[in-house]
């Protein structure tokens, strides 16, 4: 899933990746947003929000607003400077995002009821989530050669509305490699929507031990290529026969 970059990188790898950290980030959208009461994947509203607060004087907001903006932007260079640092072409060299955002999301299963008791607490745990999806779309990013975005929708739905006309223009559903981007920003709406959901519905029921979801699809995410190994050694390991 994240091992092969560049030419070794395939159709199918985008898809796993895209699926799975998809949900990641839906999920961790809307558990965030009911958790803290602010939007955790992307800074796009935090914009809207920062100019409103300085049209009304509101400097303490406005701090923390920018804060979170620069969380984000600290997250997705932390993730690059780690990946280009390790090597992209090196084994691994996305264990240390991923690590780094399993950490928060236990802390924040740990500790997250503390929100109700601090204005404090629920200004770190949001930028928490805001650095760590910064890390996240950074990570993607970079291993998918920019062909992946998993934690907001403007620029997928953007890039599905021209691959759809470009796919209407040609009236030809066998361009093989239009369909496959339009499936594939398909199923990043559908898996982030899915996520979203799921997020919102556990929420509700689990409160904070929520996010421990998203440590469950990160583990498996981490995983993935090593039990994949494993299990393809199993199947075309020689078979030895006694004498």
């Amino acid at each position: 899933m994240f091992r092969h970059i560049g030419t070794r990188r395939t159709y199918r790898h985008n898809v796993s990746i895209a699926t799975l950290l998809s949900l990641n980030a839906g999920f961790t959208n809307a558990a965030g947003f009911l958790g803290f009461a602010v939007l955790t994947t992307n800074v796009t509203g935090h914009a809207a929000f920062f100019a409103e607060r300085l049209v009304m004087e509101d400097w303490k907001a406005s701090r923390v607003i920018a804060l979170w903006m620069m969380l984000f932007l600290g997250g997705a260079f932390c993730s690059s400077l780690i990946m280009n640092h390790i090597g992209r072409n090196r084994r691994f060299s996305y264990v240390i995002p991923l690590l780094l955002e399993i950490i928060v999301f236990l802390l924040i299963t740990l500790f997250g009821y503390r929100y109700h008791h601090s204005l404090v607490a629920r200004e770190i745990f949001a930028g928490s989530l805001l650095f760590i999806m910064g890390m996240q779309n950074a990570l993607v990013t970079m291993v998918s050669g920019a062909q992946v975005r998993t934690t907001h929708l403007t620029g997928t739905f953007t890039d599905l509305g021209i691959e759809l006309a470009q796919l209407y223009k040609k009236r030809n559903m066998r361009d093989g490699e239009l369909y496959r981007r339009v499936k594939l920003r398909g199923i990043i709406i559908f898996g982030f929507l899915s996520g979203a959901l799921a997020g919102a519905y556990l929420f509700h029921y689990w409160s904070y031990h929520a996010f421990l979801v998203p440590v469950a699809l990160l583990l498996f995410a981490l995983f993935y290529d090593i039990f994949r190994i494993h299990i393809k050694r199993y199947y075309h390991r020689p078979l030895h026969r006694g004498g």
